[in-house]
């Protein structure tokens, strides 16, 4: 087995400098911009001008901002790159739904049948985020892809090797190694991809082997896989397996976020919905991340009798397949020109970005867009007046005019509108009309990201990471373009994971979806997978396997800052579960959840070891407080706060009588001894329990003497 793992990687190597031979593997420190050349010529919005006096946004090799002129004028080549990105949009049927793995590299020449099965196969497995894809047909399109990579289509083999990687087919880790161990042979990217996933996690394999599976990370990574890139920019990120790097993790993330931000479109780009399971079982369906079934019919029959918020949340809803609920454009169009016709002017705004953009349900037209977008603006809805300054700014069928597109987006910013915030920083930043100001830049994109708009993020992750407009901080840049890669298509593998935990029955496959995803860093499947492995709910691992790997991803979950997780590496080391018992350890996660994040859990259990001194020292002072705290943190805490409270009190009259008008007996020391350190309790608890038996007679005594009177 290790010589055809040799010879895998050797093979694999000479493919991997073949492919690379261009790039460097290197990124020098400091604000330098040497062996990226021509890299961030297709980034989106942000592409660079010919001209040698303009510099736009994420230019490598900025140019001193003091040769500049103070207002720069948009470029002609610019103009006509943005008209015909408005005129000849991509249409969202065009979203491939296997965005983590890329097309092979090499050309083969294959038999017309093999193409065609798997032409016809991804037609329809792409649209298993839309709603008009039905069971029967995508285990047909399996069908047709195991067909067609039994007649060597390479692109066809990756694809079911991933199906039977996660059991989308038929669950068959064996087999999946099989097609992945064969396909790297030949440099593929994908099939390295699986490997290090299977060799780092040791999934299907003896035991794992990290290092195995960090050497095929990087020949995917090498070869452009944007999964493996993620895992390598989080490995070196973190110090996980190799030396931390910052300069390293940021190059990789850069690569991976430069993709995703490529393919941010106005609309039609399904949400991804990192659904954290613990936090959504403590919410109730109506506050929780999905709607109940119930809730959504509901809804449906409220927008069936013109509820006109009912219609627009349900015409949002089916635009981004938000909460659960199915993306479905035809719906989505359906709903918002209902709204539209009784005057919505919310409705046009929304339809004015899908005729910009066009979707097979609203084919692409400048002019119908900027009248919905009109109808909108003259109404004052800020999505209105964000949708006509793109179309002056860029000149998608009207004439370009930068002055009139700053005045629209300063009043839509004013409402709030990200898309307008988001395109002021871009103004700002290129000077674009206006004198150019960084700073001003800097507080557009600081809004529209908080909103969440990848774009603004990504624009920040440049702005940090080349040192403009502000300090240069590696850390906050990787953190960034960390943000904008989690945002790439293949996390809808999230909900995939969800629904079959949700469902019951499938809880195996949702760990390990969970599990792949916790590889490439995602803190919301470290938390889920080690979430599920605590609760025993999988046989994936024997017992103490399972509370190993649980305590490692909890680690990982605790050290991007959730605090829950943070909580729960306490309880770990409190009782010795995945690692040797140590009560001081336990303790410093506990203070560190209590103090970093104000968790009210941690500060209960912190006032209890306080209390009993436990890794602490015992101070009931400082567990009083501690138990105040979480009383005030969490109204949850209030009860169980009161009780230890209450015992506290009966403590603090015990230690004072002791200390003050009591000698120990050394038969109280035997009673220690016998009984265990916390026989007190128990005393307290029998002489309690004998109180309420003597009430209780009491009071039935009272009430049979009342009856014979």
């Amino acid at each position: 087995m290790l010589s055809s793992n040799l010879k895998i990687l050797v093979i694999s190597f000479f493919f991997a400098f073949i492919l690379t031979t261009t790039h460097s593997l290197g990124q020098n420190d400091g604000d330098t911009n040497d062996g990226e050349g021509d890299e961030d010529d297709d980034d989106p919005l942000v592409k660079r001008n010919k001209e040698d006096n303009v510099v736009l946004l994420n230019a490598d090799g900025e140019t001193d901002v003091l040769k500049q002129s103070p207002v720069v004028e948009l470029s002609g080549e610019f103009i006509k790159e943005e008209e015909q990105r408005g005129k000849e949009p991509k249409s969202s049927e065009e979203i491939d739904g296997f965005e983590e793995f890329i097309p092979e590299k090499r050309k083969w020449e294959y038999d017309a049948k093999a193409e065609n099965l798997f032409n016809g196969a991804i037609r329809i497995l792409s649209k298993r985020r839309w709603s008009d894809a039905i069971q029967r047909d995508i285990r047909t399109a399996y069908m047709d892809l195991e067909e067609s990579a039994q007649l060597g289509h390479f692109d066809a083999q990756n694809i079911l090797g991933f199906s039977y990687l996660f059991g989308d087919y038929r669950w068959s880790i064996d087999e999946a190694k099989a097609i992945f161990e064969k396909l790297a042979e030949f440099g593929s990217p994908n099939a390295h991809l699986g490997l290090g996933f299977l060799h780092s996690t040791g999934a299907g394999m003896a035991e794992p082997n990290p290092a195995l599976g960090f050497l095929h990370y990087t020949f995917a990574a090498l070869g452009g896989n944007p999964l493996a890139q993620m895992a390598l920019g989080y490995r070196f990120a973190n110090g996980v397996g190799t030396k931390q790097n910052c300069e390293t993790a940021l190059m990789w993330y850069k690569k991976v976020a430069d993709r995703v931000a490529s393919q941010v479109k106005l609309i039609g780009t399904p949400s991804i919905q990192r659904i954290r399971i613990p936090d959504e079982l403590e919410s109730s369906s109506i506050t929780g991340t999905l709607l109940d079934n119930n809730v959504f019919s509901y809804y449906k029959y409220l927008a069936e009798t013109g509820d006109m918020q009912a219609i627009l949340g349900l015409a949002q809803l089916y635009l981004t397949g938000g909460k659960g609920v199915a993306m479905d454009l035809n719906s989505a169009a359906k709903y918002f020109t209902i709204a539209s016709e009784a005057g919505s002017s919310q409705a046009n705004g929304y339809l004015g970005k899908m005729y910009l953009e066009g979707t097979h349900a609203t084919p692409q037209n400048n002019i119908t867009a900027f009248q919905f977008f009109k109808k909108a603006a003259d109404k004052g809805n800020s999505i209105g007046q964000a949708g006509l300054g793109m179309m002056f700014l860029y000149g998608y069928g009207v004439k370009q005019e930068p002055q009139k597109a700053l005045k629209l987006f300063a009043l839509a910013a004013e409402q709030g509108s990200p898309d307008a915030q988001l395109h002021l920083g871009q103004m700002y930043y290129k000077g674009l009309g206006v004198k150019r100001d960084f700073k001003q830049a800097l507080k557009y994109f600081q809004l529209a990201s908080q909103s969440g708009h990848i774009l603004a993020i990504y624009n920040l992750a440049q702005m940090h990471a080349k040192g403009t407009g502000v300090l240069r901080n590696c850390r906050v840049a990787v953190a960034l373009y960390k943000n904008v890669a989690e945002r790439g298509r293949w996390g809808g593998r999230f909900m995939d994971a969800y629904l079959r935990f949700q469902n019951g029955g499938a809880v195996d496959e949702a760990a390990f979806r969970y599990l792949f995803l916790a590889e490439f860093g995602y803190e919301a499947a470290q938390t889920n997978f080690a979430f599920l492995l605590d609760r025993e709910d999988t046989h994936l691992f024997a017992k103490e396997e399972a509370y190993r790997r649980a305590f490692m991803n909890w680690l990982r979950a605790a050290n991007q800052d959730y605090p829950v997780a943070r909580v729960k590496l306490g309880d770990y080391k409190y009782y010795g579960l995945g690692s040797e018992p140590s009560m001081e350890e336990a303790a410093e996660h506990y203070k560190l959840a209590a103090t970093s994040h104000q968790n009210a859990q941690a500060m209960f259990n912190l006032g209890y070891m306080h209390e009993h001194g436990l890794g602490v020292q015992k101070d009931l002072h400082l567990a009083k407080r501690y138990y105040d705290l979480a009383a005030e943190t969490s109204t949850e805490a209030v009860w169980p706060v009161a009780m230890a409270l209450m015992k506290l009190r009966v403590e603090f009259m015990l230690e004072y009588l002791l200390m003050n008008f009591y000698h120990r007996s050394p038969s109280l020391d035997l009673l220690d001894a016998v009984l265990g350190p916390d026989w007190d309790l128990y005393l307290m608890s029998l002489l309690l329990g004998l109180i309420v038996w003597l009430a209780y007679c009491y009071f039935r005594n009272r009430q049979n003497g009342g009856g014979r009177n």
